[in-house]
């Protein structure tokens, strides 16, 4: 089974990892070109480019794969299939045709819910109770193709999108190396078209979305922070003060009669809860401007919190 690998960022690495463990021959390497990154903007490779050049893989970098050059290298390499995960590029029509088996994806949802490019932190920031894994065959629209199989997982109360993309990424290695043993003993089962009635877009991240309004529900806003953890992050004001939120427990107000949220309700020298506009979110660990994250004691002992209920 000759495979042509298409990935860029590290939720791509076990995907490849695995494959190459369960012995199919990964003909080839396709990620984004390296960029420069950091302060000092030194040129970084992609960390599937890592991965690929520790099991000395030809690696290629294209900037698009809509040139008849790249169309006419995949095709002389006459892969069975091709594999994506979380490439970053447009793969066009005469591309996905190419490999006997065509082009498989593997979606970090249970399809149709979640398309799109964020369906990690989407799932978390709604309120799902499971995601999971899809292995599903590419076509030219937007994570429409029909799907092989599906591979649940609970999305736990303290998930948050780094944990979740964590275990998604180990089980999508999982998932890819049985669908194509399955292929190559004949068991693989036939593709299901997925219900477009029960499709939702997972919109890409903005680093708007950081900001905390208090007037949300304790619920959605202690999704939200987790959700958006590690990136873009959220952020509010409590009494004037800017503090990234990394960590929040949701709980019962005991004031007789709520107050306007974003109020401080509560705040001693190991505590700090804030009234929301349904229920209270109790602080677990914050971060100010130029500090680092501190457990919320450790920042209530600090003269960087001036606060009082």
């Amino acid at each position: 089974m000759d495979i042509i690998f298409c990935g860029t960022p590290e939720f791509s690495v076990p995907p490849l990892a695995d494959l190459v463990a369960a012995g199919f021959n990964v003909k080839a390497v396709f990620t984004q070109p390296d960029r420069r990154k950091g302060r000092g903007q030194q040129v970084q490779k992609t960390a599937v480019k890592i991965e690929a050049e520790k099991h000395h893989i030809p690696v290629y970098q294209p900037v698009s794969l809509k040139t008849p050059d790249v169309a006419s290298l995949i095709s002389d390499m006459k892969p069975d299939l091709m594999v994506v995960v979380a490439y970053g590029l447009i793969i066009p029509q005469n591309i996905l045709d190419i490999p006997k088996w065509g082009c498989w994806n593997i979606h970090a949802s249970l399809l149709p819910r979640w398309r799109g490019a964020a369906p990690i932190h989407r799932a978390i920031l709604t309120g799902d109770k499971e995601t999971g894994i899809a292995i599903m065959q590419m076509e030219a629209g937007l994570d429409t193709g029909p799907v092989f199989n599906m591979y649940p997982t609970t999305i736990r109360d303290d998930d948050t999108g780094q944990t979740l993309h964590d275990r998604l990424s180990l089980m999508g290695g999982e998932a890819i190396v049985s669908c194509v043993q399955q292929l190559k003993a004949g068991t693989l089962p036939a593709a299901q078209a997925q219900n477009e009635a029960e499709a939702i877009y997972a919109h890409k991240l903005e680093k708007s979305e950081s900001h905390i309004d208090w007037h949300q529900s304790a619920q959605h806003i202690e999704q939200q922070i987790r959700a958006f953890n590690p990136w873009p992050g959220s952020q509010g004001s409590v009494n004037d003060m800017s503090l990234k939120v990394w960590a929040a427990k949701v709980i019962a107000c005991e004031t007789n009669q709520a107050q306007e949220p974003g109020t401080v309700v509560m705040a001693d020298k190991s505590t700090l809860i804030i009234q929301c506009g349904d229920g209270c979110l109790s602080l677990e660990e914050v971060q100010k401007a130029g500090k680092k994250r501190m457990p919320i004691a450790a920042f209530m002992a600090s003269k960087s919190a001036w606060f009082t209920a």
